[in-house]
C-alpha cells in the first residue's frame, strides 16, 4: 500500500518545512520537500495543506489500569483515546493488579496488548522491595526501564528499604536500562496528613493537597534518587517533576546526561488555584502545586532541564474522584488532550512547536533507544499525526474516548484538533473517523550494553 501525504508544514528534527510524505506499507519511503509534484499512483492521497505534520507523540508515562482495574479503563479504550490524541506509541506502569513485578505478569500484559491495543506499546517491570534478583531475566531490548515508586501512590508499590533501592539501582546499571523514579516521601506526606486532620477533619479541603504531599516531600525523594544514580552512574529519569527546586537535578556536568527529568500536562497547565474550580478532578501525585512551580516548568521545557513531557494518564471512575485530601482518588485522564494542550503553549509563544516535537516525539525515542520511531525519517515506521491549527472544538463527554467519560478539560474550547493519525502507515484516525481494526506493535529497543 502507497500513500501520499501531501503539502502540509512538516516538523521534524528542528526544522519546519512545506512537503510532502510518502508512506509504503508500514514505513516512510520519502519525505519530499517544497511543492514537488510526488510520482506514482497511490492508494491513498491526504491533502494537508494548512495542517502540521508531525512524528507520533510518544507518551512515556500512562496507566491504563489493566489488568484488575477495567472498570476504569482498559487498553482497548485507552489506546484509542491515544490515538485521538495523535499519540502512536506508550510505556504502561506497572501498579495493576496484578502488579507489573514478575516476568509472567509482563507477558500477560504483551499478549493483552497484542490483541487489543490500537497503537504501540511497551510496558515497565516494577521494583519491589524483594524482586531486584529476577531484573538480569529481563529482554532488555523489550522494556523501556524500570519502574520504581519511592514514594506510596495508587497501587501500593512503595519500595522503602535501602538494599533493595541501592540493588535496583546497581542491577539497572548493569543492564543499561533506565530506572524511572516516582519521588515523594512518605513520611514527610504521612506526617502532613495528620496534622492536616487534625486541623480540618477526616477529609481535608482539596485546596489543601499540595500542602501535604509537599515540596519538601518530593525534594527528600529526588535527591535521594540522585545520590543513589550517581553513586552507581545509573540512568535516572525522574517522573514527573512538580516542583521547581527539583530542576536544578539536572544538567549537572558530573552526571553526563545520566539525571532526565519528565514533566506532565497537569504541572504544566494547572497550578494550585485551580483546586478552587476543579476540585478533585485535578488531585494527582505528585500534587499540582503552585503559579511558581508552574511556571519554572514552564520555562525549563526550553532550556533542557526538562527532557520529556508525558501525561501519566491515570483514570478513575468518576465517584471516585469525589471527596477531598484523604478520599478522593489520584490520578486524571489526559492522553487524548496532551499534544492539544501543549499546541496551546506554542500558541502562546511559551514553546516553539519545534521544541514541542522534540519534547513529545524525539526525546522519549532518543532517551529509551526506542528502534525505528520518534522521528520522520525516511525507512522509520510510519507513525505520524496530522493536527490543524483553525479547528476549533470544546470538550464534552461525546468526544471523550477514555472508558472513565470524564476529564479536567470538559467545556474547554481548543483551537487545535488531531485530523489524522498514522501508526505503522495504518490510517487509523482520519478526520474523526477510526479504524477499529488496526493493532499497533510492540516496541523494541536497541539497548547496548
Amino acid at each position: 500500500m502507497r500513500k501520499l501525504i501531501q503539502g502540509g508544514t512538516i516538523v521534524n528534527e528542528g526544522r519546519s518545512f512545506i512537503g510532502s510524505l510518502i508512506i509504503e506499507d508500514d514505513c516512510i519511503k520519502e519525505i519530499i520537500k517544497n511543492n514537488e509534484t510526488p510520482r506514482g499512483i497511490f492508494d491513498e492521497v491526504v491533502n494537508a495543506t494548512g495542517c502540521f505534520v508531525l512524528p507520533g507523540v510518544i507518551d512515556d508515562h500512562v496507566h491504563f489500569r489493566e489488568p484488575g482495574l477495567t472498570e476504569k479503563a482498559d487498553i482497548d479504550s485507552e489506546s484509542r483515546a491515544a490515538a485521538y490524541g495523535g499519540v502512536t506509541s506508550y510505556f504502561e506502569m506497572p501498579n495493576t493488579n496484578p502488579q507489573t513485578t514478575t516476568l509472567e505478569a509482563l507477558h500477560d500484559k504483551w499478549q493483552r496488548a497484542k490483541h487489543s491495543s490500537h497503537v504501540n506499546y511497551s510496558f515497565f517491570i516494577g521494583a519491589t522491595n524483594t524482586n531486584y534478583k529476577l531484573f538480569p531475566q529481563l529482554d532488555t531490548h523489550s522494556i523501556p526501564g524500570i519502574k520504581l515508586f519511592m514514594g506510596a501512590s495508587t497501587g501500593n508499590m512503595l519500595v522503602d528499604r535501602r538494599e533493595a533501592l541501592e540493588m535496583t539501582f546497581r542491577t539497572a546499571a548493569e543492564l543499561n536500562l533506565p530506572v524511572m523514579t516516582h519521588c515523594e516521601d512518605s513520611g514527610i506526606i504521612n506526617e502532613n496528613m495528620k496534622v492536616a486532620k487534625e486541623q480540618f477533619g477526616d477529609d481535608p479541603d482539596i485546596t489543601h493537597h499540595w500542602e501535604i504531599r509537599s515540596n519538601e516531600a518530593c525534594w527528600a525523594s529526588s535527591s535521594l534518587a540522585v545520590e543513589l544514580a550517581r553513586k552507581y552512574k545509573t540512568h535516572l529519569h525522574i517522573a514527573h517533576i512538580s516542583t521547581a527546586k527539583e530542576l536544578s537535578l539536572a544538567n549537572q556536568s558530573e552526571d553526563e546526561g545520566r539525571i532526565t527529568l519528565e514533566a506532565v500536562i497537569a504541572h504544566i497547565a494547572f497550578s494550585n488555584e485551580d483546586y478552587l474550580t476543579k476540585k478533585a478532578l485535578i488531585k494527582c501525585n505528585p500534587s499540582v502545586k503552585t503559579i511558581a512551580d508552574r511556571t519554572a516548568i514552564r520555562q525549563a521545557l526550553t532550556d533542557g532541564r526538562i527532557t520529556i513531557i508525558g501525561t501519566d494518564h491515570a483514570p478513575h471512575l468518576l465517584a471516585q474522584k469525589q471527596g477531598g485530601c484523604a478520599k478522593a482518588a489520584s490520578g486524571m485522564p489526559m492522553i487524548q488532550f496532551s499534544l492539544v494542550t501543549m499546541l496551546e503553549l506554542v500558541d502562546e509563544g511559551i514553546l516553539t512547536i519545534e521544541r514541542l516535537v522534540e519534547l513529545m516525539s524525539h526525546a522519549p525515542a532518543r532517551l529509551f533507544h526506542i528502534d525505528q520511531r520518534g522521528f520522520l525519517r525516511e525507512g522509520y515506521k510510519a507513525d505520524i499525526t496530522i493536527v490543524s491549527p483553525q479547528q476549533p472544538w470544546t470538550v464534552n463527554e461525546d468526544c471523550i474516548q477514555s472508558k472513565c467519560k470524564w476529564s479536567p478539560m470538559m467545556g474547554h474550547t481548543y483551537q487545535w484538533r488531531v485530523l489524522h493519525t498514522f501508526c505503522n502507515g495504518h490510517h487509523l484516525l482520519n478526520n474523526g473517523k477510526f479504524d477499529d481494526t488496526i493493532r499497533g506493535e510492540r516496541i523494541t529497543f536497541r539497548n547496548e550494553k
